[in-house]
């Protein structure tokens, strides 16, 4: 293997550093209110040496992206590697994944509607081969999961992935986390638990509903205070 010069070395030290700074400025501001000059001043370098490796803010942004994608990839590695788990499982676990990032900050927030940096995304072929390994990976376990019941099979796969893709960036985790009533655990738990199970109260037994029709009329009638469960997944 052929060494790595010592200039090289710290280009990439500063690439890395670079990439790490879009992807913290991404997370807190978004795409639209993030800036060249924001990047530089956080790494403490000049513009024109940030330019020597990305020519524009939307090449800042395809990097960000590209890093979180490997981590996602990462991350379903090593799931497979574990024990034998069902396909649910696993879409949980992923799910669960993304949100935790997202609440520690590390997850890049970019515009859905922004034609210049949709189509910069679109011509970044480390960025296309990622999402697109990611998405086949993650729709095995979808088809898989809707094959033995456990998804609702009138489901577009497609829909389920892009459900799955929207919890990577859900704003009602930060919203739950500024209430201050809940730990993040449960923040995910609960937003886990409306995302697979639905918000639908399950079905009551017969007897349940037998039982209740018999109790006395004071019991009925006594009122309930309402809370909110954290239920795991």
């Amino acid at each position: 293997m052929a060494k790595i010069s010592f200039r090289a070395q710290v280009l990439q030290v500063r690439e890395d550093a670079i990439v790490a700074s879009v992807n913290r400025l991404l997370a807190e501001k978004g795409f639209d209110l993030m800036t060249v000059d924001q990047v530089v001043a956080d790494v403490g370098i000049a513009k024109a040496s940030l330019y020597k490796h990305f020519a524009s803010k939307e090449d800042l942004a395809a990097a960000a992206m590209v890093r979180v994608l490997d981590r996602a990839l990462a991350q379903l590695a090593v799931q497979r590697a574990g024990p034998p788990q069902a396909p649910l499982y696993h879409l949980k676990a992923l799910a669960r994944w993304t949100m935790q990032v997202q609440l520690a900050g590390e997850m890049p927030s970019l515009p859905s509607q922004n034609s210049t940096l949709r189509t910069a995304l679109l011509a970044h072929k480390g960025y296309m081969d990622r999402l697109m390994q990611l998405s086949d990976e993650i729709g095995e376990w979808i088809t898989l999961a809707q094959a033995d019941g456990s998804l609702r099979a009138a489901l577009p796969p497609e829909l389920v992935l892009y459900t799955l893709f929207a919890r990577a960036c859900d704003p009602v985790l930060a919203l739950l986390r500024l209430s201050g009533q809940h730990s993040d655990e449960q923040i995910i738990d609960m937003l886990l638990l409306t995302c697979f199970d639905g918000m639908a109260a399950p079905a009551v037994p017969a007897e349940a509903v037998a039982a209740a029709a018999k109790a006395p009329r004071a019991a009925r009638s006594k009122p309930v205070q309402p809370s909110l469960v954290s239920v795991a997944p």
